[in-house]
């Protein structure tokens, strides 16, 4: 392993998120002081209140890190998104910062102009541009819907190849820490792309219950989000971008996981299969 031992402190942003806390993980395995980036602030690892909206908030954030993942919440795809990224990350290299990692999605344009305006201030950044998560499926909004036995859409029943969040936190963390990542791309997918008819029928075998996919009108998909508990506005976020990408774009699988470590992205059945024995649907 080509390991980079320059690397003083990590900020992640999102730290308390999905794959926040797998990067935190990680960084923690391999002995590598981090901050964790988050509104409410972070005691054990002595990072103040960080927030995306905030910019007096960014510099106590910022302090003593050399390497930052830049994870935007809620995402990208949201209007002045990549106004708000790109200003952060020049306020990361004034201070210091020669390491970014930013986490984007596949196929979406307003991520794709994030992307180009963050590489503008760090031509160095290394980009994860991802696929649906696997986990929306077990750690997120997606649960109860599982629970329920009906998976439902507001788009209909198009292939994607599922990205296991482990593989992206990897990916991260090797880049923030280690040369030869510098400047990379990396299109993060599974192995095959599987329709959600399918992703119903792989869950439904692990689970012992069916579990069926239910293309849905949008207005339905948010009464459904929101009864969830899911923020509305969170809901109509998630209907124009499902609307953008869940259309045949990303169908095709990409080589980013194998370019990024070294060997093959983790398929969406072992991933089934690993949150079922950790009781992930109860």
């Amino acid at each position: 392993m080509n390991t980079n031992r320059s690397t003083q402190r990590v900020l992640v942003t999102g730290g308390t998120g999905m794959t926040g806390r797998r990067v935190r993980a990680l960084l923690a395995a391999r002995g590598v002081d981090h901050r964790v980036g988050s509104r409410a602030g972070h005691a054990e690892t002595g990072t103040p209140p960080f927030d995306w909206n905030a910019p007096e908030t960014w510099d106590g954030a910022l302090e003593g890190a050399d390497a930052v993942y830049l994870c935007f919440h809620p995402d990208l795809a949201v209007p002045g998104a990549a106004e708000t990224v790109s200003a952060f990350a020049a306020r990361a290299v004034a201070r210091g910062v020669r390491r970014m990692t930013l986490l984007s999605g596949r196929g979406e344009p307003e991520a794709r102009r994030a992307e180009e305006e963050v590489r503008r201030v760090l031509p160095g950044l290394t980009v994860l541009r991802c696929a649906f998560f696997a986990q929306n499926f077990s750690e997120s909004y997606l649960v109860p819907a599982v629970l329920a036995g009906t998976i439902t859409m507001p788009v209909a029943d198009v292939p994607e190849p599922f990205v296991d969040l482990d593989d992206v936190a990897e990916a991260a963390v090797r880049s923030l820490t280690e040369d030869g990542h510098a400047g990379e791309l990396y299109e993060m997918t599974g192995p095959r792309a599987l329709t959600f008819t399918e992703v119903g029928a792989v869950l439904g075998a692990a689970t012992g219950r069916p579990v069926e996919h239910r293309a849905v009108a949008p207005e339905e998909f948010v009464a459904g989000a929101t009864a969830d508990g899911l923020p509305e506005e969170v809901a109509h976020a998630l209907v124009a971008l499902f609307s953008e990408v869940l259309d045949g774009r990303n169908a095709a699988p990409s080589d980013g996981v194998r370019r990024a470590l070294g060997r093959p992205a983790g398929g969406f059945e072992e991933y089934v299969a690993g949150a079922a024995r950790v009781g992930a649907w109860g």
